[in-house]
Formats: C-alpha cells, structure tokens, sequence
C-alpha cells in the first residue's frame, strides 16, 4: 500500500506541475455536499469546481487512515482554504475501511480502486466502461483467424441465441476452459488525417456477441451459449474467458506531451454524442496517452456564405479615387481598354439599382469559416497502440466522429 500510496504522489506531482493556469472554484458551490449512492468523484468533485478533473490538485493523502483513497455514501465533502489555498476535506459519515470514522476530518485522496470495497463510490461511472475493462476491443487484421470458430448450430439454425447449443472447431483437446465468449470482427478504425493525407487502418473492433460454456470437447466441440448482444451466425469466433480479477484506477491527469487527435469513431454508431458515451481516438500508446489522461473536444467550425459583404457598394468618391489611381498608374491602350471597363461596371450598377430583384439573384456570396469551439472533455480509460477508449465526461454541445481532441 506504501508503494502504491508513494507512486500516486508522485503522478500528482506531475500533475500538478504541468497546470499553469490559475483553478476556479465555482462561486456558488455548496458549504458542504453529503455523498450518496451513485455519486462519482467527478460529479462530487464538478459541484465545487468549474474544472472538476483537477480535484487532485486540492485533494491530498493523510497515512493515519486506512484506505484513505476510498470515499463512501455517507460521506460529508467540504471546501476550506489552508493559508489561501483552497482544500476538499472529508468527514466520515459512517462505517468505512472496516472502522468508524464519524466525526474525524481527513484529506481526500483522488484514488479509486473498484476492488477494494464494493461500497465504495467510484471516480467515473463504471457501468459505462466495464464491457471495455473486461474484453478485448482493437485487434490487429488477422488476430482472429487463430481463435475458434462456430462451424455450426443445433439443427443447423442459421443464428442462433441464449439456450442454443453450437459447434465450435478449434478448441484444443487438451484445454481446461469451460468458459468463452463470442466476437465478431468488425469494420477498420481508420484514421483519415494521417500525415500522408490517405486513409490508414489503425485496427479493428472485436464485437461482442455474448458467451457460451463448453459441454464437450473435440472436433467440433459442443458449447451452450449462455448471455447473447445479438444473435450468434457462423463463423464467430471464441475466446477464453479471463479470471483475472479487474481494477482500475483513473487519476485524472494532463498528458506529459502535447496531444493531438480526433475521435474516428463512436461506439454504438450514434451520428451525435453526448455524456458518458464512448468514442475511439486515433491516439494511443504510441503517443504517450495513458489511461486517466483528460483531453478537451473542440469542433471546427462551420463554413458560413456570406452575402452581405461581398455586395456592399462603395461610395461614388471612392470609386472614382480608385478609378483615378489606375488610370494615373496606366498608359496607352490600357489606359482607354480601362475608360471602357469603367463604363461598362458604371452600366451594370445603374442595372441593378433598376431592377434589385434581379440583382439580388446574382449577389456575390463569400465562403467563411467561423471559430473553433470548445464542445466537452473526455477521460482515457483504455489504451491500445495506436488507439484509445475515452469516456465523454462534459458535452457542453455537440460531439461527432472528426471533432479535435487536445491537451486542456
């Protein structure tokens, strides 16, 4: 626990280290906030700041308590300052860490270990990431072909679902495993604003299907499949399942580096994002970007015709000082060539002021783009080499597929 203890202080140092910009406390943040069932650090933590991804720059780690890490319902969160410095302190509301700790303030800690007490409140809603904690997402092209495959079902049914029993060659003769779960390999994740201006494949996504427990082994085996997403074809592969037990831990922190990248895909295939929603970024391990890194979402802006300003007509004495200059600076037949352009624009003008609804059918229009806008904030929670789940913490407008991502 020392280590662990010792290890965290030194990821927040970093933390802390690399914000220059000045921290804001919401001017109308509670005196003191009791935690509840459901609540998460962030939530708690976004009821006192206005950025609540930099708790761990206000939260610290007392020793005496055991687990301090581990925050529970019950639980009294207040803000106070310590020589101008704003603090989050905790009051223990109830029984914790195995002891009881009602009426004794300590520091908080920014960790959260979802195995050590299931009780316990968690940084960000694990609901949302816990099929991508559990399983393998980004696969390279031909990962698959080595894994099991269902050859067919009971009675050769064309898809199969919970209670079917299928066939599955493949499986070793030798193996232990009892339990499997199903993928399908799905589309490319491909990054379109690589460095060479074409498209690249940076993986694929391994679609869960559902899991099945092996009855009998040989060629084929026999399986029943046990909890379906969607219905089992031929041709899915099978995977053994892991025993091994999880737990995350999200420090939200900057990345070391500048980061810069774009969401390729959202999960689900929804065209707009919002809140607690997964999307895929063409960035990963290969960048540097590690699980509890924040990145901010910024969406370009959108191309606008302007009408107006194009169309403007200038005055008569700017026109003819205009007019002047050009003829002073010409000579010979460009000189006369021009008289005549003149004479002509004069002629259109006095068109257009004649009949404005025709005119107004040619107007002149201009393409603008309007500024880049800052849309939401996203936390990494699962790294692959060139590739990375985020979980959409903020949405502050509209998020889709291309939207820039980049260091705070």
């Amino acid at each position: 626990m020392l280590k662990k203890i010792i290890i965290l202080c030194s990821i927040l140092l970093i933390s802390i280290g690399a914000r220059s910009d000045e921290l804001t406390i919401k001017p109308d943040h509670p005196a003191q906030y009791t935690v509840v069932k459901g609540d998460t650090l962030w939530d708690i933590s976004a009821r006192f700041l206005t950025q609540p991804w930099r708790w761990p720059e206000i939260w610290d780690i007392n020793p005496q308590i055991k687990n301090p890490h581990l925050i529970y319902p019950g639980d009294i969160v207040s803000l106070t300052y310590q020589d101008g410095q704003p603090v989050l302190e905790l009051e223990r509301g109830g029984i914790g860490d195995g002891q009881v700790m009602s009426g004794r303030n300590v520091k908080l800690s920014p960790t959260i270990r979802i195995t050590d007490n299931v009780e316990a409140i968690h940084t960000i809603p694990m609901d949302a990431i816990q099929q991508f904690l559990k399983r393998p997402i980004v696969l390279d092209e031909d990962e698959m072909d080595q894994w099991p495959y269902v050859v067919s079902s009971y009675d050769e049914h064309l898809i199969a679902t919970t209670g079917n029993t299928i066939y599955v060659r493949g499986i070793p003769e030798d193996s232990n495993a009892v339990k499997y779960s199903i993928y399908r390999k799905g589309a490319a994740y491909l990054d379109k604003k690589n460095a060479a201006g074409k498209a690249e494949v940076l993986g694929y996504e391994a679609i869960y299907v559902g899991d099945a427990t092996l009855q009998k082994t040989g060629d084929p085996a026999s399986a029943v499949i046990t909890t379906v997403d969607r219905e089992v074809l031929k041709g899915d592969r099978l995977l053994v399942q892991s025993d091994q037990e999880i737990s995350a831990t999200f420090i939200p922190r900057p990345p070391n580096s500048d980061m810069e990248g774009n969401i390729i895909s959202v999960v689900d295939g929804v065209s707009q994002v919002g809140q607690y929603q997964v999307v895929v970024l063409n960035l990963g391990k290969e960048q540097g970007l590690e699980a509890g890194n924040v990145l901010g979402v910024y969406q370009a802006g959108y191309v606008v015709q302007d009408t107006i300003g194009p169309n403007i007509i200038k005055s008569k004495a700017y026109k003819e000082a205009k007019r002047a200059k050009a003829l002073n600076e010409a000579g010979g037949v460009s000189r006369a060539l021009s008289r005549i352009a003149y004479a002509i624009e004069d002629g259109v003008d006095a068109f257009d002021k004649t009949f404005p609804t025709i005119a107004n059918k040619q107007a002149k229009s201009e393409a603008i783009t309007l500024p880049e806008e800052y849309v939401g904030v996203v936390l990494i929670f699962k790294t692959f080499n060139r590739i990375s789940y985020a979980l959409v913490m903020e949405a502050r407008g509209s998020i889709h597929v291309e939207d820039t991502v980049r260091n705070l």
